[in-house]
């Protein structure tokens, strides 16, 4: 397992803040930079591990150039996080807006990693880069790497992000700076944004655990269906990376089957023990009909599969939701 003083951008939200208190965990030096517009310092107060936030947390806007180089280093890696990204509603209607974002965050960042010549570079991307043609449904089979190309995606966010795993490859190739790129699929557990933007899972929780306050609408058909992974095992994932992801290309992070978004409200239902019913507005988006992985390159490379069951992984973060609802 390497060692040493790592840069995680967008550290303090959902993803960011599990892996900090990980590599903490593990004896690290952390440096973390968010801007904190979906993250908060409040994930960044752990149980078990003290972070400095004073010391070792900056709140900057990685839209702007050489960011990265002003922060106190040197830094021995750097995991790029940070991206614009919310819920299906806000992706496609605010899609210029996202793609520029996520173009100037990844290049900057890659800028600076070319001056500042870490031990690698760690990039983390998308499932929504893939063409749309083969995320057709629930029953298309699992993608595979070599599957991004040619390429279509159907959102501005799944293009900025496809962009950003090429500059990094490309940085790669260039530089001699190791780069890692891990491909995530629909990550999901606590803390998680359950406000006006948040994402499918904790926007189906929160409205479980509010209803009948809140109505439990589900967005769509409920056809649409995605691979759910759990925090903890996209943690894992991410330390496997840093040990043994170096010079691979990309490495999908996500399970072989899809749950549909129908699936999962019934799942939520459930969990929530009350008597719900389920209503669907067609007049929302779905995005991508259906997508799963094949994690094969993932366990080859990095001895990683999903370990966390759907059932496991929705029980503890509903149980987040419900002691965090105002």
């Amino acid at each position: 397992m390497p060692e040493g003083s790592i840069l995680v951008t967008g550290g303090a939200g959902m993803i960011g803040s599990n892996l900090v208190r990980r590599l903490l965990q593990q004896g690290f030096d952390v440096t973390v930079v968010d801007n904190l517009w979906r993250g908060s310092l409040d994930n960044l107060h752990f149980p078990d591990v003290s972070f400095d936030l004073k010391a070792r947390f900056f709140q900057r806007d990685l839209r702007e150039p050489s960011v990265l180089e002003s922060l106190p280093g040197p830094f021995d890696y750097i995991i790029h996080l940070a991206d614009v990204v919310a819920g299906v509603d806000y992706v496609f209607a605010h899609q210029g807006e996202i793609f520029r974002n996520n173009l100037l965050i990844n290049t900057h960042v890659v800028t600076s990693v070319r001056k500042l010549k870490p031990r690698g570079y760690l990039y983390v991307g998308t499932a929504c880069s893939f063409p749309q043609a083969l995320q057709s449904g629930p029953d298309a089979r699992p993608l595979r790497e070599e599957d991004q190309y040619p390429a279509d995606p159907e959102s501005a966010y799944g293009w900025s992000k496809l962009m950003g795993e090429y500059e990094a490859l490309l940085m790669e190739k260039e530089a001699g700076i190791p780069a890692c790129v891990l491909v995530f699929h629909n990550v999901y557990g606590a803390p998680c944004d359950i406000g006006p933007r948040a994402q499918v899972i904790p926007s189906l929780l929160r409205k479980a655990a509010r209803y009948p306050t809140e109505p439990f609408i589900v967005w769509g058909s409920g056809a649409q269906g995605r691979a759910f992974v759990y925090i903890d095992d996209v943690v894992d994932a991410l330390v496997a990376g840093l040990d043994r992801g170096w010079g691979h290309g990309a490495i999908q992070i996500g399970p072989d089957s899809c749950t549909t978004v129908r699936e999962l409200a019934e799942i939520v239902v459930a969990l929530s023990g009350k008597d719900i019913p389920i209503q669907f507005d067609l007049t929302k988006p779905e995005g991508d009909k259906g997508r799963c992985a094949n994690y094969d390159k993932a366990r080859r490379v990095l001895g990683w599969e999903p370990r966390t069951t759907l059932n496991e992984g929705m029980a503890k973060t509903y149980r987040w939701v419900c002691e965090h609802l105002g």
